[in-house]
This record gives structure tokens, C-alpha cells and sequence, in this order.
């Protein structure tokens, strides 16, 4: 395929692109034109495909195949309105994927959005990192907090640790912090919410954090009181999260979080990196 067409080709799917509904979308008029489809019943057979392969892959074709009406002008200044369709990212990527091969444009636009589809899976997973990344400094903080709030209360590091495990085993359905390690193979020397997905930790936090409060405002003292304190949170939670289908000593561990951290550093220094070999 010449340059010249490729650029030609890139520009054309970039400024096709336009907004529905706060979501990238083409339209599928004018993705058929660009693909070289002289004819809508033609088209519209190789969106057919492209939904029943949407749906086999486990995603709503609905969201994806959005049914609009669009305003066409005919001759003399008239006006008609026709059936089109917004297409989202993936959606194009599916129509390209079940288009004809043979024709120069479907090649280049099956590239084109499996490309732009991988570059946004990878922002999405990055979001998704930084996310876990914050609730996790969150809960260090809700923590730490909470231990300085019970230790003017008597509660010295070791009553802590217990009382956490405590809390750990009405979250867990009866798995305490040792027992979830062993569960999700977290490595004895690292904490268990290094390992955890972000809602877990969330839950974590929340329930540290009303353990906070009402210890402050029943002025609770003691292990005792402030480890049942800490232990109704945690189960009330639980009720929560079991109520919306959630069994949180069923959820699989996640990735390491010092390792992504790490990633997510290089990342950022690379975005730094190529941001100054633009100037």
C-alpha cells in the first residue's frame, strides 16, 4: 500500500471520528464510504457479522451498535432523514475485522483500530493501576491513623496487629489476615492489601475509617471495645458487599502492587522522555 494512500487513509478515519454521547463514534454511512462499499445493503451485512462476533466475544452489541437517524441533503437544498449507525471503537474494529480483505481500505482500517483499540485498553489499565495504586496509600493512611486514634487508648503495635486481623476475618466470612495470605499465596513478609483488588482495599478503608470515627465519638479505650468496634465495621461491610453479590475471600488477588508501581514509574518517565524528544 503506497504512503500516499496510507496518509490519506489515517486522516480520513481521524476526522471521521466524532462524539455520541460523551463516546468516541463513526458513523457507519460514512465508514462505508470510506471502506469502499458503494452500497448501504452491502454494508449493512458486514455490520450484521461484525455484531454477532460483538456478542460472542462477551460484549453488548447494543452499546456498541448505537441505531440513530441522520439528516442527508438531496438536490435543490431538500432535506431527508436515513438510518445510520454509531459506531463505537471496538464496533469499527469488529466491521473492519469482517470486511473484505481484498479491498486496500479494510486492510488499512483493520490495523488502523486494532491499534487505536490496544492504545486505549492500555490507558484504560492504566487508570485502573493508578486507581488501585491511590485506594492503597488511602488505606495506609486510614491505618496509620486509626493506630495513632488507639494508641492514646491503650492499644499499643502488637493489640493493633490483632485487632486487624480481627477485622480482616468478619470481612473474610472467617479467613483472618494470615489465613487470606495463605489463600492468595502473598508471601508472609508483605502485607495483604499489597494483593488485593481495589474494592477489597476500599472496603478495608471504609470500615478502618468508621472504626476511626466511632472510636473517637464513643471515646472507646481498651482492645477489647475497640476491637469489637472494629469487627461490627468489618462485618458490617461485609453485609454490604454480599448483599450486591460480592464474597470478598472469593475475589482472585491482583498484581503486585510494588510492582505496579514500578510500572507505572517507567511509564511515566518514558511519557517524560518522548515528550522532550518532541520539542
Amino acid at each position: 500500500m503506497k504512503q500516499e494512500l496510507i496518509q490519506e487513509l489515517f486522516m480520513k478515519f481521524e476526522q471521521a471520528c466524532y462524539i455520541h454521547n460523551k463516546v468516541e463514534c463513526w458513523s457507519a454511512r460514512e465508514l462505508q464510504m470510506i471502506l469502499g462499499y458503494s452500497e448501504w445493503r452491502n454494508f449493512i451485512k458486514v455490520i450484521d457479522k461484525a455484531k454477532v462476533s460483538c456478542e460472542n466475544s462477551g460484549a453488548k452489541a447494543s452499546y456498541h451498535f448505537v441505531d440513530i437517524n441522520k439528516m442527508i441533503e438531496l438536490a435543490k437544498g431538500a432535506e431527508r432523514e436515513i438510518e445510520d449507525i454509531a459506531l463505537t471503537r471496538y464496533a469499527c474494529y469488529l466491521v473492519a475485522q469482517n470486511g473484505d480483505p481484498g479491498k486496500n481500505e479494510v486492510a488499512f482500517a483493520q490495523t488502523y483500530f486494532a491499534v487505536q483499540t490496544r492504545k486505549q485498553e492500555i490507558i484504560e489499565k492504566r487508570l485502573l493501576d493508578v486507581a488501585r495504586v491511590s485506594a492503597r496509600e488511602k488505606l495506609s493512611k486510614s491505618e496509620k491513623k486509626l493506630s495513632s486514634i488507639i494508641y492514646e487508648r491503650g492499644v499499643d503495635d502488637k493489640g493493633f496487629a490483632s485487632i486487624r486481623s480481627k477485622g480482616d476475618k468478619a470481612l473474610f466470612g472467617g479467613f483472618n489476615t494470615n489465613d487470606m495470605k495463605h489463600k492468595l499465596n502473598v508471601p508472609d513478609t508483605r502485607p495483604l492489601a499489597d494483593f488485593l483488588p481495589t474494592l477489597t482495599i476500599k472496603a478495608k478503608d471504609f470500615a478502618t475509617e468508621l472504626t476511626s470515627h466511632n472510636v473517637t465519638e464513643k471515646d472507646l479505650k481498651g482492645d477489647m471495645k475497640i476491637s469489637k468496634e472494629h469487627i461490627d465495621n468489618n462485618m458490617a461491610v461485609r453485609k454490604i458487599l454480599l448483599a450486591r453479590g460480592v464474597k470478598p475471600e472469593e475475589l482472585p488477588p491482583s498484581e503486585d502492587l510494588k510492582v505496579v508501581k514500578r510500572k507505572l514509574v517507567g511509564e511515566e518517565k518514558k511519557m517524560v522522555k518522548d515528550a522532550k524528544g518532541r520539542k
